[in-house]
């Protein structure tokens, strides 16, 4: 039975003054035309600016790629979809049917991008200030956790955690070509993201030294273009 939306607003500390925008916050494109799915755009786009933001002013010596990787860490599915748990967000959202059955509303992609909703409904209704207030109450235990050292990963694990925050499709890698002698082989890898239209060679004396040198270059091809 789905629960009173007052209990969430309670917990994610905002009142409303225009439920209804709430309302279509929590309500997922299986129950109907009127859905969350252009809050879930905006939410987005609202939640990568504050926290670039915050990050901005936490880490003055980090460089544009660590903050991007910090970035992408915090606002990645899994972490709203975390937070959307521990808000027991799944209780009070509004499914058709087959995802009733099929347990919708503990699904990761679905929480997640009502979290983003949520976020968009109170920028519309209260505004930047009040929204950004909800961010920074909803996300300080995890910005005070982070540090610049726990980004040290190699760059496959970067790259696929970028995709993953943006909701794209994983890399592929395939070897191009392998040349010299059993003991002294040059591998080349191509990396291809192919619903960004991206792709790139690394090169390496084994696969995966290759695959990682690809996935460097692919990092900073994505940077370049999100600048």
């Amino acid at each position: 039975m789905r629960q009173p939306i007052e209990h969430l607003s309670k917990a994610i500390g905002y009142v409303f003054n225009d439920l209804s925008l709430f309302e279509n916050a929590l309500t997922h494109r299986s129950a109907g035309s009127v859905n969350n799915e252009r809050l879930e755009f905006l939410g987005d786009a609202i939640l990568g600016f504050v926290i670039a933001d915050e990050l901005y002013q936490q880490f003055s010596s980090a460089n544009e790629g660590q903050l991007s990787r910090l970035r992408a860490e915090v606002v990645k599915g899994e972490a709203l979809a975390l937070l959307a748990r521990e808000l027991d967000l799944g209780l009070y959202l509004t499914l058709g049917a087959g995802e009733l059955r099929s347990g919708g509303q503990g699904r990761d992609s679905i929480l997640a991008d009502a979290m983003e909703a949520i976020l968009a409904a109170i920028y519309l209704d209260g505004g930047y200030g009040a929204v950004r207030q909800v961010i920074h109450n909803l996300f300080q235990g995890k910005l005070k956790k982070l540090s610049l050292d726990a980004q040290k990963k190699d760059p496959k694990t970067r790259l696929q955690e970028h995709l993953q925050a943006h909701r794209h499709p994983l890399p592929e890698y395939c070897v191009a070509n392998v040349a010299g002698e059993q003991h002294d082989q040059q591998f080349i890898v191509q990396c291809t993201v192919a619903e960004l239209q991206l792709e790139c060679e690394g090169s390496g004396s084994s696969r995966r030294r290759a695959e990682q040198d690809a996935a460097e270059k692919m990092l900073a091809q994505i940077f370049q273009r999100e600048k």
